[in-house]
């Protein structure tokens, strides 16, 4: 494989890992919809020469047949193409397809990259101050700050967010109980290792939910146990009957379906966390940002011993930063720490001091008004397109996020065929069921998890028409 092509591979990769986590009966869905989108969005590249079914196989700890049928599927759809001894391809047609008009890509970023959930404005990064809380660091720091640093992370920094978390979010956050870590994903690794030292061997996480969660669960040796959802939150009853001692949490916004968790909710996990000597692991992936009311406070403040708080700049800075912390009850700190001198011992100390810097001279509290403002006027601008474009349509979790939650009407259906139509007009789109680890009651309406904040106000309803334009090609005449 040319070096190119193996460059593509490898970044393409990540997306697959949830394959070997979802339940045996989605597993081939879960594979054909992940490489499908790596396909869509650029990923792997067009000329690409996949993995043999048997590699890829052994790869992701799945049979070969399964692979086998994720590569025919696929080529039957136009997205690989394949011929006897020369294996199987990306094809150039396909994400050729995959944009309508390369001069204007309806996303501000990768072409094809539509309302996929989860990622900010890049745009709104303030090069500027960054720039300048740079030079004032790179001006005060001492020769001896440049050494290995402390795997808990720099004293500043942890006593900056202690202070952020506790201001913004109702966190209890002694600085000594803080963790800095390379983003969200670092933390739910250190968690996951130490609670399978610890003698765990499952974790329950939210059904629907993250499948990244999911997968780095599984990287630490822990089985994730899907728990379902109702309107206040997860099942404390499903929660009991899983078996595990610990479970990951989306309180605040719980993503992908937006919703709250109620008080009473909130109290009644609490209570299953200490009846079961367990954990809860909050990750407040975007608590920040609520637009119609003050943010929901964080859980770990009801009770920081039984709850570990995640956060991260991902959303509110850029993820390229891998920036993030941990907040844990006091008994958890020392194996976490240890577990992170293991892993790199400790992150950058001048990354540490920047966000510190930027931190305690009030700029990040402006960063994250300037995002609000911004994404909200976002938010309306989506749910107005919606409206006018696809009446019925009921749009839910907006109040906060960087998401929405759309139910199209029946006549757009069936699903699948309506997310197709879209990408062949260049507009990515996300089903709610690809966040379900099991299938769910399907009544006609097409669910989708729609992202909109790396998107401007114009692509936003440039986009809306695109699908609309689409989704009306698949009605019967009289209906259009």
């Amino acid at each position: 494989m040319a070096d190119s092509q193996t460059t593509s591979w490898t970044a393409a990769w990540e997306l697959l890992l949830p394959t070997a986590a979802a339940p045996p009966r989605r597993r081939g869905r879960v594979l054909q919809g992940a490489l499908r989108e790596a396909v869509r969005s650029g990923r792997i590249a067009a000329g690409t020469r996949l993995p043999s079914s048997r590699e890829l196989a052994a790869d992701l700890g799945v049979s070969r047949g399964l692979v086998t049928d994720a590569y025919e599927q696929l080529t039957a759809e136009g997205y690989l193409s394949s011929s006897r001894g020369s294996g199987t391809w990306v094809s150039g047609a396909a994400q050729a397809a995959a944009v309508r008009g390369h001069s204007r890509p309806v996303a501000d970023g990768a072409p094809g990259s539509g309302f996929l959930p989860g990622s900010p404005d890049l745009a709104l990064f303030p090069r500027a101050a960054w720039s300048a809380a740079h030079r004032r660091v790179l001006a005060r720091l001492a020769h001896s700050g440049l050494g290995y640093p402390d795997p808990r992370g720099l004293p500043e920094l942890r006593a900056a967010v202690a202070g952020l978390l506790t201001r913004r979010r109702g966190v209890v956050a002694d600085p000594e109980c803080v963790v800095i870590c390379s983003g969200v994903a670092q933390a739910m690794t250190l968690l996951g290792f130490t609670l399978a030292g610890l003698g765990h061997r499952a974790v329950a996480v939210e059904d629907p939910g993250s499948p990244e969660h999911t997968a780095l669960l599984s990287a630490a040796g822990l089985t994730a146990v899907p728990v379902p959802l109702d309107a206040e939150g997860v099942s404390p009853a499903a929660l009991a009957a899983s078996g595990a001692r610990a479970a990951q949490l989306t309180p605040c916004h719980q993503f992908p379906s937006g919703i709250a968790y109620s008080a009473r909710r909130r109290l009644e996990l609490l209570q299953w966390a200490r009846a079961a000597d367990g954990l809860l692991v909050e990750d407040d992936y975007d608590g920040d940002f609520r637009y119609d009311r003050a943010p929901v406070g964080a859980l770990q403040g009801l009770d920081p011993a039984r709850v570990a708080y995640a956060g991260s700049v991902s959303k509110s800075l850029a993820p390229g930063l891998r920036l993030g912390w941990l907040v844990l009850p006091e008994q958890l700190v020392d194996l976490v720490v240890e577990r992170k001198r293991t892993m790199d011992l400790g992150n950058p100390t001048l990354d540490q001091a920047l966000l510190a810097d930027f931190i305690e001279r009030g700029d990040y509290d402006r960063q994250l008004r300037r995002c609000q403002r911004a994404y909200r006027e976002r938010r309306d601008a989506l749910v107005a397109a919606l409206t006018e474009h696809f009446p019925g349509t009921e749009v839910t979790g907006i109040a906060a996020g960087l998401h929405v939650i759309a139910r199209l009407p029946r006549r757009y259906g069936p699903e699948a065929r309506f997310v197709e139509r879209a990408a062949r007009a260049g507009v990515a789109l996300r089903p709610l069921a690809d966040f379900a680890h099991r299938p769910g009651h399907d009544d006609g309406h097409i669910r989708l998890v729609m992202g909109y904040a790396h998107l401007s106000l114009a692509r936003i309803a440039q986009a809306v028409a695109l699908i609309a334009d689409a989704g009306a090609r698949g009605l019967p005449a009289a209906t259009r």
